[in-house]
């Protein structure tokens, strides 16, 4: 442990210490977390199928269909305030900003808004009563516009998921879908890591899925 401070001995010990407790109690090595799971075209219906027949079915579904058809992070999703996507005219945007401190990487990039995604937005917004345009977009019941956390956005989508009868979705499901979809028609790695907010195009890369069926069309093109 050569170069290592007391302070950063203690922490790797520990470390050393709590894999050592699992591999006895689990009889195994732990296993490494799993990406989300990529949300299929029937689950994707499922999850909005049930969305429908909930309290607040409007910002649910504009909520799931953000992060599904723009790619947000759970946190950034919570992070929008109304002014973000509506301008003055209370009009939905067809590009907007997400600021630095809104973004995991804390680097500012422009969301660019799709036909069908504004439709979405637009619906919402109508059947929505904001009390002012720097609350959060998505409501909670708290009051004064506070609306979700990054980790209470991810709970309520986990409990959605499940209730829904998809097994193995978290919040980080949309996006992944999101890139492997645009990847399966044929995108630049260098694009989507430049709309996912990625600062390497290998953290892309580990978003998109291959599956037999990709694997069986490509050898056609040959």
């Amino acid at each position: 442990m050569w170069g290592l401070n007391k302070k950063e001995v203690v922490k790797k010990n520990k470390r050393n210490y709590a894999k050592r407790l699992a591999e006895h109690w689990l009889g195994r090595k732990p296993k490494m977390s799993k990406q989300a799971k990529t949300l299929t075209p029937q689950e994707q219906r499922r999850v909005l199928d049930y969305i429908a027949t909930r309290p607040h079915a409007a910002r649910n579904r504009a909520m799931f269909m953000i992060m599904f058809l723009a790619g947000l992070r759970v946190g950034e999703t919570a992070a929008l305030l109304v002014s973000d996507v509506v301008d003055e005219k209370g009009q939905v945007r067809r590009e907007f900003v997400l600021r630095a401190e809104q973004t995991k990487g804390r680097q500012a990039r422009t969301v660019f808004v799709s036909d069908r995604l504004h439709k979405e937005l637009t619906r919402y917004i109508k059947a929505t009563e904001f009390e002012h345009r720097y609350h959060k977009l998505f409501y909670t019941q708290k009051k004064g516009g506070a609306g979700f956390t990054a980790n209470t956005l991810t709970q309520h989508f986990y409990h959605l998921y499940r209730k829904a009868g998809v097994d193995g979705a978290s919040s980080h499901s949309t996006r992944r879908t999101f890139i492997t979809n645009l990847a399966e028609q044929g995108i630049s790695v260098r694009v989507l890591a430049s709309l996912a907010g990625h600062r390497s195009i290998a953290t892309t890369q580990r978003y998109i899925d291959v599956n037999d069926d990709q694997k069986r069309k490509a050898v056609e093109l040959v």
